[in-house]
């Protein structure tokens, strides 16, 4: 863990891990020149992950009603820098408009403001979410989606550890990258099933193809720090 405090804290739950397997050219138009691109298996991987964001607060100050719990998806891929494995962002959505406005001024980071749904219905989570922001393109995300199976910590040199444990994200602003520290416990991994209806979160020009791999994690308390320039 970094040695300075911690910027915000958060809590992630009912978040489905749905990543798709793309040749690296592919995604490197998408990716800033500075970030190199990690692959597994030969591929870069895009990852979507619809999960309800909750008990966000800043560090000393209690979660704030009303605007602490919201639906959020995020749209990434991975990269690493520095020797420090890490996410890139194509895009974020939430259903709060605070949170969208603070994340774009203190992160830098591509939010937008959505209209989202997140429902329990017979152990599973219905999801929806339909970009309402014009500062990005049209995007769209509906499905069903549940775990199975017990949870487990992914391996260390697997595939799921590739694609999960990743404990910084990186982006860059005026042509200079920065990077944020995070921090939270393993993850604890359930495989998932999921029936995806409609998906157009990915940057136009990306084309999804075949079925995802898919993890499901009930919970993960998060802490985040600030933006650092490297």
């Amino acid at each position: 863990m970094p040695g300075t405090d911690w910027l915000q804290a958060q809590t992630w739950e009912r978040l489905l891990f749905a990543h798709w397997r793309l040749p690296a050219e592919v995604l490197r138009t998408h990716v800033p020149e500075q970030l190199p691109l990690d692959t597994f298996e030969d591929s870069a991987w895009l990852g979507i992950t619809p999960f309800r964001l909750s008990g966000l607060r800043l560090r000393g100050l209690p979660p704030l009603p009303v605007i602490s719990s919201f639906p959020e998806v995020n749209v990434r891929t991975y990269v690493t820098l520095d020797e420090r494995p890490g996410i890139f962002f194509f895009s974020l959505d939430a259903a709060s408009r605070p949170a969208v406005e603070a994340a774009r001024l203190v992160y830098k980071l591509p939010y937008y403001l959505a209209r989202m749904s997140a429902e329990r219905a017979a152990g599973a989570t219905e999801y929806a979410s339909e970009r309402k922001d014009e500062r990005g393109h049209r995007a769209v995300f509906r499905g069903r989606y549940a775990p199975i199976g017990e949870p487990s910590a992914a391996e260390p040199g697997s595939r799921e550890y590739f694609l999960t444990e990743r404990y910084c994200l990186y982006t860059v602003h005026e042509n200079v990258v920065h990077r944020a520290e995070i921090h939270h416990p393993p993850w604890p991994l359930q495989s998932a099933e999921a029936t995806i209806a409609e998906n157009t979160m990915p940057p136009p020009g990306i084309e999804l193809e075949g079925a995802p791999v898919l993890h499901y994690s009930e919970r993960q308390d998060v802490v985040i720090w600030g933006l650092e320039p490297l």
